[in-house]
């Protein structure tokens, strides 16, 4: 028998679109990594009435009933409270989510206040899911044939929550024998619509028996392989071979994956040439420094990056020549060669990326539109340069341009 999952999410601010709801997205992929799917997913406002009418509702048709949001220490989270209602207990103040609360608050050297106390009173006759960074516990109760199980709004927490406690408790109540397998490719420098053509033309006897979906996740494209049945699974390796031959180094690793930059994938290239790299970075701010030293380990490859934005900037601190900006201009080939050359020099570091280019709205030429960049990579032995045009919103632009940046490298080391 199916083992059905609803899911409850409760909170105005996911009403009135003040926050988008990336929640629910998590609990399906992690559900269905264990061969759960999602029944029915409902979202209400913060209401005791209607939380509590919906936690009796939808726990009478399945077996596990996940509800997030409304745990936290403000008069508008009625989680607890409504729970409480719907299993006809009180509240109490539980030992262990108090524990829980002093334990927090001497970490952050704060005092424990009201409002923070609210968090530890949870209905009688539950239990307590950890939660190892946030100041409120998760519940989890059985009400009927259901199990509920209660978890903060804050997807940081909730993400941590769902790897170390949820999902594993699911995996042992609920074993699944019929688990399809999924294979997940995660790739970069191709779009949906080129993928799928290249494949129609290239492997145009792909087997039914094979599922093939995609998931845009910028700047990642996630292939998914999925079957269910017998022949499916034994032509499985098979095809996936074929695919990851026609991809080449568009593939960045097999599996599942939640990184979301390309130096996720690079820092371990780097850290494992022992090589270092550093940055001139111009149209993006730093970003693409921001990404590397967002990946533990990044100090042993990455001591130190320039963030040029203006002319003379770029000529005080990495040596480019003013007649080099004044023939050619802040985005050319010449100055972010010239930009790298001076990194590599001031850093003694072993690769370098330089970017330089019209963000928008503003700046553009009539030979240099919106979206036009150079960027520049390589070592002291090779330097490449090479322009794109990438005419998007501000934001998605530098996001475009840091993810090429950090790709053109890790072609480099992985072809070395």
């Amino acid at each position: 028998m199916t083992t059905q999952v609803n899911i409850l999410l409760t909170g105005n601010e996911l009403m009135n679109g003040d926050v988008i709801d990336t929640n629910s997205v998590m609990f399906a992929q992690q559900l269905n990594d264990i061969g759960l799917t999602i029944n029915k997913k409902v979202t209400i406002a913060d209401d005791l009435a209607l939380l509590c009418a919906e936690i009796v509702q939808l726990s009478q048709t399945a077996d596990v009933l996940l509800i997030n949001g409304g745990l936290g220490p403000t008069i508008d989270d009625l989680t607890s409270q409504a729970l409480a209602q719907a299993c006809c207990v009180d509240l109490h103040l539980d030992p262990q989510a108090h524990t829980h609360l002093k334990k927090w608050a001497k970490r952050r050297n704060t005092q424990l206040n009201q409002p923070n106390l609210k968090q530890a009173y949870l209905p009688l006759g539950s239990e307590i899911v950890d939660n190892a960074t946030g100041s409120a516990v998760g519940i989890r109760i059985q009400l009927g044939q259901c199990l509920i199980i209660c978890t903060p709004g804050v997807p940081s927490e909730l993400s941590h929550m769902l790897k170390d406690e949820i999902i594993p408790s699911l995996q042992q109540l609920f074993p699944i024998t019929n688990k399809q397998n999924l294979i997940r490719l995660q790739t970069f420098g191709m779009g949906e619509s080129t993928l799928q053509a290249l494949i129609n033309d290239k492997l145009p006897d792909w087997p039914n028996e094979i599922a093939i979906g995609f998931r845009a996740a910028m700047p990642l494209l996630e292939v998914k392989l999925s079957v269910q049945c017998p022949k499916g699974k034994e032509l499985l390796a098979q095809w996936q071979h074929k695919l990851s031959n026609l991809l080449g180094s568009h593939i960045l690793t097999t599996g599942k994956s939640n990184h979301v930059t390309i130096a996720d994938y690079l820092v371990p290239l780097l850290i494992k040439s022992q090589q270092k790299i550093t940055l001139a970075e111009s149209c993006t701010g730093g970003l693409i420094a921001s990404q590397i030293t967002a990946i533990a380990g990044a100090s042993a490859v990455f001591e130190a990056g320039f963030v040029t934005y203006s002319n003379k900037m770029k000529s005080e601190m990495l040596d480019v020549p003013a007649a080099t900006l004044i023939s050619h201009g802040a985005v050319s080939k010449a100055t972010v060669l010239a930009m790298a050359k001076g990194a590599l020099a001031k850093s003694n570091a072993d690769y370098v990326i330089a970017v330089s280019g019209i963000a928008g709205p503003d700046g553009a030429t009539e030979d240099k539109p919106v979206g036009s960049v150079w960027i520049a990579w390589g070592n002291k032995q090779a330097l490449q340069a090479k322009y794109y045009c990438i005419p998007v919103a501000r934001q998605h632009f530098q996001q475009v341009v840091a993810a090429r940046s950090l790709d053109l490298i890790r072609r480099m080391l992985i072809n070395s």
